[in-house]
């Protein structure tokens, strides 16, 4: 069995019927997380045998089942990505755990974008210091170490592996003298609780950093945003299709899975030009397939108890998650010709 046909397999049997009780929790279950770790999700990007269509395929399996846990999840990959093919000690301590699920990683990319305050970072000592903010860390108290990127005084970005310090209580917790988070409130996923953090002349070993880049080369290459996030897109659209088969809009549902197909070919083929408007496609797609849901199911869909209801909300957060201004130029062109 492949990853992706393990995938769906969780998703329906598994990340489905428990997904609107995890749209209610303040943390992705435990063991949705350790259950994906034995079956090897966690290095699914070292795989020898797990292409881009693969993985993608695994991303879209995961997403259909509960986009809170995929979110998670998927957020891991970055770090996995950041080490492979290194030879480091950094690399040779942290990739096999990593890969393995023993330890688990998040990112913290946002605080080098435009608007936020740039997330600074300096040197002491041969060490690194961070000082600023970086909005959107996704799965903090569910994961061990963070993808940090700061910008230097020369406009150099460092990348560095930070540990995550202690779990938050709750809203505007100092979990470490230098470090300070806020969660956020979202309208869906609350479960994988995503925060902000702030740091306060934080403190990171030398030895924890993974490499660096000059700020105006890694932002040509970071515009067109990744591929991979639109099949989460495609995730909500898989799940609404199936219960529309399943109910009174199966040809509604056989035809948006055609055209979830044209999206997936696109998404694959995309490159820096063509990505942004194949993720405009499929969060527009996800937008049209909950919306479809919601109204085959009639009134009853706007019950906390109905799963129609929980995939528009999260369709809603497929058409700002990981945007790029490209992207939303594409949806919003995309959704002015369909008024």
């Amino acid at each position: 069995m492949t990853l992706a046909e393990r995938a769906r397999d969780i998703a329906d049997n598994v990340l489905f019927p428990a997904a609107l009780e995890v749209d209610g929790a303040a943390r992705v279950p435990a063991e949705h997380l350790d259950l994906l770790a034995a079956e090897g999700f966690y290095g699914a990007a070292a795989g020898p045998d797990t292409d881009f269509p693969a993985l993608a395929a695994t991303v879209e399996a995961l997403a259909s089942g509960d986009l809170a846990t995929t979110l998670v999840w998927i957020q891991h990959l970055t770090p996995v990505f950041a080490l492979l093919g290194q030879t480091s000690t950094l690399a040779d301590a942290w990739l096999p755990r990593l890969v393995a699920g023993q330890r688990r990683g998040g990112i913290a990319l946002a605080g080098i974008r435009p608007p936020t305050n740039f997330l600074r970072v300096r040197h002491s000592g041969g060490d690194f210091v961070l000082d600023g903010t970086v909005p959107w860390v996704t799965g903090w108290g569910m994961i061990d170490v963070v993808y940090v990127a700061a910008r230097d005084a020369d406009d150099v970005v460092h990348f560095l592996l930070m540990d995550a310090p202690g779990v938050p209580a709750g809203d505007d917790d100092a979990v470490a003298p230098t470090l300070r988070t806020e969660t956020q409130r979202l309208v869906a996923l609350q479960a994988s609780n995503t925060v902000n953090v702030t740091f306060s002349g934080h403190l990171v070993p030398a030895d924890r950093l993974v490499s660096t880049t000059p700020f105006e080369e890694w932002k040509s290459g970071d515009s067109g945003g990744s591929a991979l996030n639109g099949f989460l897109a495609l995730g909500v659209v898989r799940r609404c299709a199936a219960l529309l088969r399943d109910g009174p809009g199966e040809e509604d549902g056989i035809a948006l899975a055609a055209l979830a197909d044209e999206c997936r070919s696109a998404l694959l083929a995309g490159d820096t030009a063509g990505t942004p408007v194949a993720r405009a496609a499929a969060s527009e797609l996800a937008w049209r397939a909950a919306a479809t849901l919601t109204t085959w199911q009639g009134a009853r869909s706007v019950l906390l108890t109905n799963q129609a209801q929980r995939l528009v909300r999260e369709a809603t957060f497929t058409m700002v998650f990981g945007s790029r201004p490209a992207i939303r130029d594409a949806l919003l062109g995309r959704l002015a010709r369909s008024a």
